[in-house]
């Protein structure tokens, strides 16, 4: 596969290919490498080699950054399937028909020698590039709280907190969601919370507001609501 993108890291090149099942080996030690990496292992979600290809076989996308032949980072969005855990629910959404136009921006990994570099959010915008608008009206996500840099990267691209929830074997998540078409609209009110006071921000959002931002304040991270009009 012809590259879809080429950058420099640091002084030394690399680029961004569309992958496939060619690639899975590659994948699956990368994400080892991470996964062992992280001091805290619930931040990650690990896709199992059924998940990886299910994606790769074409319900999806998974791009990834290539120095000197190595695979060093890979991003992945996924079609999912409709099931009572679907995400779109949490963004609002009833019928099959809208569901089936949301995607989960999924997995994102950069391996640990080359942080620092902005590689995450260049493949965010890389994969942004190759979805098709006509056939989605939403991505959504699931991020840790207190997993800061994926925070971070979530509120870079646009998203906004639609819920706060137990996932993936009764993990704590929040629910991010990207309108494709819809530039949101937010009402003045404005609202922080301590990212760990749950409880409150879970009633915060059942009443139609919705994460904008975050922040640190002194010691404690903090989260902007307002409510989406």
């Amino acid at each position: 596969m012809s590259a879809i993108y080429r950058g420099i890291l640091g002084d030394r090149p690399y680029e961004v290919k569309v992958l496939d099942s060619n690639d899975l080996s590659k994948l699956l030690a990368l994400q080892e490498i991470v996964y062992d990496a992280l001091p805290n292992k619930d931040i990650l979600q690990p896709l199992s080699e059924d998940e990886f290809l299910y994606i790769l076989e074409g319900q999806g996308l998974l791009i990834g950054a290539f120095m000197a032949g190595e695979l060093i980072a890979f991003r992945a969005v996924l079609e999912p399937e409709l099931d009572a855990e679907h995400l779109g629910y949490a963004i609002g959404l009833v019928e099959d028909s809208d569901l089936q136009r949301v995607l989960y921006q999924e997995i994102s990994t950069v391996h640990p020698e080359f942080r620092g570099h902005g590689l995450q959010k260049t493949l965010a915008a890389i994969i942004m590039q190759q979805i098709d608008t006509t056939k989605y009206d939403y991505i959504a996500a699931t991020v840790m709280p207190y997993n800061i840099a994926s925070l971070k990267d979530k509120f870079s691209q646009g998203f906004y907190i639609t819920d706060l929830k137990y996932a993936y074997g009764a993990k704590l998540r929040y629910v991010f969601a990207l309108d494709l078409h819809n530039e949101p609209m937010f009402s003045k009110e404005k609202i922080t919370l301590s990212m760990g006071d749950i409880e409150a921000q879970q009633n915060l959002l059942k009443k139609g507001f919705v994460g904008v931002s975050m922040k640190p304040i002194e010691e404690e991270w903090v989260i902007q609501y307002q409510k989406r009009v």
